[in-house]
């Protein structure tokens, strides 16, 4: 029996990476150092670009390429030729942010949906307070990421199932894993934290009116629309 696992079972931005790691050294495959585009790497690969994208911070994270924002992504230096079958996989990078993201939609959603219609003032109140913060600490320029790790655990936390919470918070928490933060640095968009503050309102409003529907809408559009946010930024 083999000891390392199928590459079928692997993240797919590291089998992604595996491939790149393959042809990026091979004559031609850049000019002047710099890689294609990533949208003709998607086709050439025939995976969707923010794969792609994730697949290039993996390699920037291992050293072999680097990106530079409005330019595009350039390798560093050729290694010698045993490196070359070093695998992204011996590195624990962290799952994909489009998985994290997608996973919350999911999930999240449900959960806001369970407790809008059960909403009770105070808790209503502790939300709104909270959301006040992030509209206070945005104005001052300052990032309300701490705020926003706690609306997000507070609606957990309404539904008074511990192992919701702890699961919320770990998820939201995977941000800070390799991969996430590497393309958060690159990707999110300056202005990201005002189009997630007016997402918080709505799922705050949808709460306040106990509407399940429009809460757990609210919800998963805030997550989908912020991973779009940093997978549609244009990378030159």
């Amino acid at each position: 029996m083999a000891s390392q696992k199928s590459t079928d079972s692997r993240r797919l931005y590291l089998q992604i990476a595996d491939r790149l790691r393959t042809v990026m050294y091979q004559p031609g495959f850049t000019s002047q150092g710099r890689l294609p585009p990533e949208r003709a790497l998607a086709e050439q690969l025939g995976v969707s670009r923010p794969s792609i994208r994730e697949a290039l911070v993996a390699l920037e994270l291992e050293g072999r390429v680097e990106i530079r924002m409005g330019s595009g992504v350039y390798l560093t230096q050729v290694p010698p030729p045993d490196l070359l079958e070093e695998s992204a996989a011996d590195k624990e990078m962290g799952n994909s942010l489009s998985d994290i993201m997608g996973a919350r939609a999911l999930f999240e959603g449900a959960i806001t949906a369970l407790v809008a219609p059960l909403a009770k003032p105070r808790d209503i109140k502790a939300l709104r307070t909270i959301y006040d913060t992030m509209e206070r600490e945005c104005q001052a320029g300052q990032s309300p990421a701490a705020a926003d790790r706690d609306f997000h655990i507070r609606i957990a936390q309404m539904a008074g199932n511990e192992v919701l919470v702890q699961t919320v918070a770990r998820l939201y928490d995977e941000r800070q894993d390799p991969i996430s933060a590497k393309l958060l640095d690159h990707y999110e968009p300056a202005d990201s934290w005002f189009s997630a503050l007016h997402e918080h309102r709505e799922i705050l409003e949808a709460i306040e009116a106990r509407d399940a529907i429009q809460a757990q809408a609210a919800m998963q559009r805030h997550l989908k629309m912020s991973l779009k946010r940093t997978m549609s930024r244009r990378d030159s």
